[in-house]
């Protein structure tokens, strides 16, 4: 199969030529068609916390439904996610667990779009603002064997823990983790700055959406995240939807962490491709999908209770909100966050797996900065999953 379009990086024209599953070779090709789609590597979204209705944290949680919500993210140009529980019971999560296993054992179709398994809390803050839509009940202390039974339960997929180092012995926890090859992230936090530099010590890499999870008010300085910000051994992924961070923080976030150390989540929710209205969402209780994508608790529009807008408003968002080009912004959603759970293979390059998106970019107003981003198609081990060529 050929693939003809502009290549992300260089806005060369191209054809990609694909063989069993992976790039063959990547040519040149004299411009044909001024309209033709942009070509980049399928995007790789570590925070998707179910879509469609569907949410990891589902109770009645079936192989089916892990299925549908691995097969939704095609329309949206992602190839490889990771499924994500939130803080719950010991008991909902073993499930989760269990349940997203077994449907990467059974179904190649969803192993090959999973790339582990991202346990953000239940080792978080119970302050209210830090552990933001997360139910105060089940907000615990870490415990590494309560761990170590929901690895064994995931089959070992788990590849991210999200948490807070705010808690006795965190640090010890963290190592461990870390050890054993989990990408720690710190979230949900009330840490001091103390705690954020022994968990970083101990191992910590990534802060999970940075900004967002927060108190209302923090002091001046220091605070949990002018720590996270400065520290160089820590990415941040983001959520850039236009809902969770303003422009101008976004802006900042970027340029103090760099784009190198950045990289776009959607951490979209059961509610994502969901019209608007009110729903009774699992985990998250009555909440609202307003116009425009924003979700919040039901009655109350100024409190988030999660995103509903798919990784590439992100993409499109952070060129507009921080000034990055279009190849680094494809890179903050695709290659870097890749790299970040060990996975080297996300890229344009022969030899590489065919999962890749074609996408147009538009803008208004006669502005330089794209507003949207349309996926045209998405293309999973060089088969056409979504859309047409």
């Amino acid at each position: 199969m050929q693939v003809l379009g502009r290549r992300y990086d260089t806005g060369d024209f191209i054809a990609v030529e694909i063989s069993g599953g992976s790039i063959a070779r990547i040519e040149s090709r004299s411009p044909a068609n001024a309209a033709a789609a942009w070509i980049a590597p399928g995007f790789v979204d570590l925070q998707v916390n179910g879509y469609g209705g569907q949410s990891f944290n589902d109770r009645e949680l079936t192989i089916e439904k892990v299925r549908q919500v691995s097969l939704s993210m095609d329309r949206d140009g992602v190839t490889r996610y990771c499924p994500t529980t939130t803080t719950d019971s010991f008991e909902v999560l073993s499930h989760a667990m269990q349940t997203i296993a077994a449907a990467c054992d059974r179904l190649p179709e969803v192993n090959g779009r999973v790339a582990g398994i991202h346990v953000e809390g239940p080792y978080i803050s119970s302050e209210d603002g830090p552990r933001g839509a997360h139910p105060r009940q089940h907000c615990r202390p870490p415990d590494w064997n309560e761990f170590q039974r929901w690895q064994d339960a995931a089959g070992g997929r788990i590849r991210i823990l999200t948490l807070s180092p705010e808690y006795d012995g965190a640090a010890q926890f963290i190592e461990k983790v870390a050890h054993s090859g989990v990408l720690v992230a710190i979230g949900h936090t009330a840490a001091n700055s103390d705690q954020i530099r022994a968990a970083v010590d101990a191992g910590a890499r990534m802060s999970t959406h940075l900004g967002n999870g927060a108190h209302g008010q923090i002091r001046r300085h220091p605070n949990y995240i002018w720590d996270q910000l400065a520290e160089d051994r820590l990415s941040a992924s983001l959520i850039v939807d236009g809902h969770h961070l303003p422009a101008a923080v976004v802006k900042s976030f970027v340029r103090a962490k760099t784009p190198e150390r950045c990289v776009l989540v959607s951490d979209i929710t059961s509610m994502a491709g969901m019209p608007p209205g009110r729903y009774d969402a699992a985990g998250l209780g009555a909440v609202e999908v307003l116009a425009g994508g924003r979700l919040v608790v039901a009655g109350q529009s100024q409190y988030l209770a999660g995103a509903a807008l798919p990784i590439g408003v992100g993409v499109a968002n952070v060129m507009q909100f921080a000034g990055v080009n279009l190849a680094t912004a494809i890179e903050m959603a695709s290659v870097r966050p890749a790299s970040l759970i060990g996975e080297s293979t996300a890229g344009l390059h022969p030899g590489n797996p065919a999962d890749l998106v074609l996408f147009d970019l538009t803008s208004q107003n006669g502005n330089d900065a794209p507003t949207t981003l349309h996926i045209r198609s998405t293309i999973k081990a060089g088969q056409v999953v979504h859309g047409i060529l």
